[in-house]
């Protein structure tokens, strides 16, 4: 079977299950099988598959049409400038959390030099993305799944500023190492009772621990601000991504917890995303 007809019938088959894009991510997961880009695909769309290349394509499909992310299935995710390694212990970053990347990107650009800590640091792709903009920072990530820590290391290998990334496995409550001049976080903060209202291919596939909020949607994020007061430096900054409707009960918590509301951003969607805000 060569390449387009193997395209087409993958798409047929993404088509028939409801799959968003269905040609295009036969595309991209047929360039994964035979580890070419989309450009080669396209420009041969006669040459003929492997066997092997061939079962492990509808393979993929199969995994596709039940709703895994593409991401996880080529274990890759673009985000701000780099490609990032993801699998299932990591959440697949998203464009509105580029948002958190232009803020802090805008709010040190005329910093020398920095010392960030990146609470729940996943995949990295928060604080490894801007170390990558940032010569002469410094970054620290903790997570509780020794795996994303695994997956961060690797990615920072990737970018070349591993010597620049110190990783700790460590629950929030317990991590208590340094002082920091900025604090970035991207926490839980999804209502456990609104999961299920989830879109299925990110309830089915993601890790629940770095969705699950807790019964308000707050309580790890109660966690991190409270850790993060204690962490980081007099006038240092703290980012905090958030749930669209968690704006003015997480504005409260910083206020008590020493901290002055510099802004609220928006995302693409137009709903409140990012709280920038100062320790007193």
């Amino acid at each position: 079977m060569n390449i387009n007809f193997a395209i087409r019938e993958g798409a047929e088959i993404l088509k028939s299950k409801l799959i968003q894009n269905p040609c295009l991510d036969s595309e991209i997961l047929m360039a994964e099988t035979i580890k070419k880009n989309r450009k080669y695909i396209l420009l041969n769309p006669n040459k003929y598959l492997k066997q092997k290349q061939l079962i492990h394509f509808q393979k993929l499909i199969e995994n596709r049409s039940l709703g895994k992310p593409i991401a996880y299935l080529t274990n890759k995710k673009f985000f701000w400038n780099s490609e990032f390694i993801v699998t299932s212990d990591t959440l697949i970053p998203r464009p509105d959390t580029e948002l958190i990347i232009e803020n802090i990107l805008r709010l040190t650009r005329n910093k020398k030099s920095m010392n960030i800590l990146d609470i729940g640091i996943g995949s990295g792709c928060i604080l490894l993305s801007i170390l990558k903009e940032r010569q002469n920072f410094y970054g620290t990530g903790i997570d509780i799944n020794k795996n994303c820590l695994k997956i961060s290391k690797k990615n920072a290998l990737h970018l070349n500023i591993g010597s620049r990334l110190k990783l700790y496995n460590s629950n929030v409550d317990k991590f208590n190492l340094g002082k920091y001049d900025l604090i970035v976080s991207n926490p839980p903060y999804i209502k456990k009772q609104n999961l299920k209202y989830l879109e299925k291919d990110v309830i089915n596939f993601e890790p629940r621990h770095a969705l699950d909020g807790g019964l308000d949607g707050l309580s790890v994020i109660r966690k991190v601000i409270k850790k993060s007061s204690e962490l980081i430096k007099k006038s240092g900054k703290f980012i905090l991504e958030i749930g669209f409707d968690q704006k003015d009960k997480v504005i409260n918590l910083l206020i008590k917890k020493g901290f002055d509301i510099n802004c609220t951003q928006k995302d693409l969607a137009n709903n409140d995303r990012c709280i920038i805000s100062t320790k007193i």
